[in-house]
């Protein structure tokens, strides 16, 4: 019967160092959430400081756009639109933990957006086992880039920041979201668009020293149906290699007078084939 009992002390003891670990993951990761949340609206122009942008949407701006991007906007905006200047979107989904094989976790978040000058922080909650989470932050502020994750929020097993190549692949991931506050999409906001063919169009972003260029292609429906760059960087082991990217939009709804997508999908493009990594749902979205 003493071998019983020291073996429930065991656990309890392991019960008690597990819940105390992870409220003080869940505390430092908090704070840390904060800091950047801070930096990110910093980061924000001061419109009274700098030429402001317009306030509301007008169609005389789509004059001399490729076909198809005049056809998506007049899909997704009403004449009058508030331009979107910030926006916050909470998703759930799955993610795939492996590079080479199939591992899909699911993952709850919070993503915090905003417009000028462009930048996102991605606060994810990825569940590994029961009581068991890895943190994972991925945002863009300032024109640099940072995707650091942490089992319970203490333990680093991802940690990449900076500028250069990371900073390049997180302001992409702001740009192929814009399907989300595609106000953000408006020449107006700074996006110049080039024609490629009756279905898509490439689209061009300056912040700063970076420069990118998408190609976004239309459905039938005329809405994005999805996002594409030749080259992204792709952390393989601690190597970056650089791959094609894209997602896919669907199930578009009308958000705050806005046709949005709530569903994507993203993938890397390998040499062996597409390799999908993350499918995300939007249960909340809105705008400031």
């Amino acid at each position: 019967m003493t071998w019983l009992l020291w073996l429930g002390l065991v656990l309890c003891l392991l019960l008690v160092v597990a819940v105390g670990l992870s409220a003080y993951g869940s505390a430092r990761w908090a704070d840390t959430t904060r800091t950047l949340t801070s930096r990110l609206e910093a980061a924000r122009i001061d419109e009274k400081a700098q030429s402001p942008s317009p306030l509301r949407y007008d169609s005389r701006e789509l004059e001399g756009l490729p076909a198809p991007v005049q056809r998506y906007f007049r899909a997704v905006l009403k004449e009058g639109q508030t331009v979107v200047a910030a926006a916050t979107v909470e998703l759930t989904g799955t993610f795939n933990m492996s590079a080479t094989g199939e591992q899909w976790k699911p993952f709850t978040s919070l993503q915090r957006v905003v417009i000028r000058r462009p930048g996102f922080l991605w606060d994810a909650k990825v569940s590994m086992l029961p009581g068991l989470t890895v943190r994972v932050v991925d945002s863009y502020i300032a024109g640099k880039g940072l995707l650091h994750a942490a089992i319970l929020g203490l333990f680093t097993v991802a940690d990449v920041s900076g500028d250069g190549e990371i900073a390049r692949g997180e302001f992409m991931r702001f740009f192929a979201e814009a399907a989300w506050y595609p106000t953000a999409l408006l020449p107006s906001q700074g996006v110049r668009w080039e024609a490629v063919d009756d279905r898509s169009a490439n689209a061009t972003i300056v912040d700063g020293p970076l420069t990118l260029t998408l190609l976004f292609r239309f459905n039938d429906a005329g809405l994005i149906g999805s996002v594409r760059a030749e080259a992204r960087g792709a952390m393989v082991g601690k190597e970056m290699v650089m791959l094609p990217w894209e997602g896919n939009w669907s199930n578009y709804q009308t958000r705050d007078g806005m046709t949005v997508p709530l569903t994507g999908e993203v993938a890397w493009v390998r040499p062996e084939g597409r390799k999908p990594y993350f499918i995300g749902t939007v249960t909340s979205l809105t705008y400031g």
